[in-house]
């Protein structure tokens, strides 16, 4: 059955591609001189060995950003400059300039910088996401010398959650995959801009059937809280509350697979491979009802408490563990530029 729902949607997906031919005819600026690629550009940042993220994420970060207006404002996905202190956007004719770290977003994933406004970067549009189906074809667009134009097929929107306390109500998952996914722009038939890449997955069409593909954060994740962003570096308002564990979901159940050093759960002492099975006594399923139940709590601040089984225990036992959760963003050294 597995092989079959594979192959039925790879028919699909080579069919979409074939159908790209006439989609990109069919949009002005790539039909004719590709000038949208113009919009594209190369991002290089440089985070410091020191930097929270260093280890899991490196000091040395490489994908795509994406001009969205005339003053030199560049969209791209937050992890590529998060924390950076040096950041450099490469233009598709090769110069190099540097780059101010504007913000950064967690809730949506997004991260923006900004490129002195006479470097005459032409902007690319913004789409509504909203109005993107699956089966729908799109384009990708990369600052790759390799397929720097790939047509691709919308395989799923569905809720997205990611291992470090991370989910999206609405994803786009796209087929096939583009391997320099990083901030890549994801465009639509009218030629702007539908969302901003994140991740190569395997199950891009359903959950734990294997489809590759790519995970696009969708761009009107950006709209409602641009300004704040701009004006603040970050979204104002209620913030979610922040345990610094990393979770896998197993067959329906949420494991610890990862503790932030003097995060807040490491303070408390919960550890990996615990067994989380609900919080603040109330039962959890998967990892979407988790991140549900766990932001529920309160603001940062709040104390929040988790019903776990411990690995270490020889007798399954359930226990109560109190964390105080904390403000990720407080937590993290970023650096703005201005």
């Amino acid at each position: 059955m597995v092989i079959h729902f594979f192959l039925r949607h790879l028919v699909n997906v080579i069919g979409g591609v074939l159908v790209i031919t006439s989609l990109l005819a069919s949009i002005p600026t790539l039909g004719a001189s590709k000038d949208i690629l113009q919009a594209i550009v190369g991002i290089e940042a440089q985070i410091p060995n020191d930097a929270r993220t260093a280890r899991i994420l490196g000091t040395q970060r490489q994908g795509n950003g994406i001009v969205i207006d005339n003053e030199g404002l560049i969209v791209t996905i937050g992890y590529l400059i998060l924390e950076a202190t040096n950041i450099k956007v490469t233009h598709q004719d090769g110069t190099r300039i540097p780059a101010e770290n504007v913000a950064y977003d967690h809730e949506s994933g997004l991260g923006l910088v900004r490129v002195p406004s006479g470097s005459k970067l032409k902007p690319l549009r913004l789409g509504n996401s909203s109005q993107l189906s699956k089966d729908d074809k799109a384009i990708i667009l990369t600052h790759s010398n390799e397929h720097p134009i790939r047509g691709v097929q919308v395989v799923s929107r569905r809720v997205f959650t990611g291992y470090w306390e991370y989910m999206l109500e609405n994803a786009i998952f796209t087929s096939p995959p583009h391997s320099f996914h990083s901030g890549a722009a994801l465009v639509g038939e009218n030629g702007k801009l539908l969302g901003v890449g994140s991740l190569l997955v395997n199950d891009a069409a359903t959950p734990n059937v294997f489809l590759p593909g790519n995970m696009f954060v969708p761009i009107n994740e950006l709209k409602p809280v641009l300004a704040d962003l701009l004006q603040h570096g970050r979204r104002t308002g209620p913030k979610r509350p922040w345990i610094g564990a990393n979770t896998s979901e197993i067959n329906g159940r949420i494991f610890v697979s990862r503790i932030t050093k003097n995060g807040p759960a490491d303070k408390a002492g919960l550890s990996v491979g615990d067994l989380i099975i609900g919080v603040n006594d109330i039962s959890i399923g998967d990892q979407e009802d988790f991140y549900r139940k766990l932001w529920s709590s309160g603001e940062p601040g709040q104390v929040i408490k988790l019903n776990i089984v411990p690995q270490q225990l020889k007798k399954l036992q359930i226990q109560e563990l109190k964390i105080k959760s904390g403000d990720r963003s407080k937590w993290l050294k970023i650096k703005r530029f201005f």
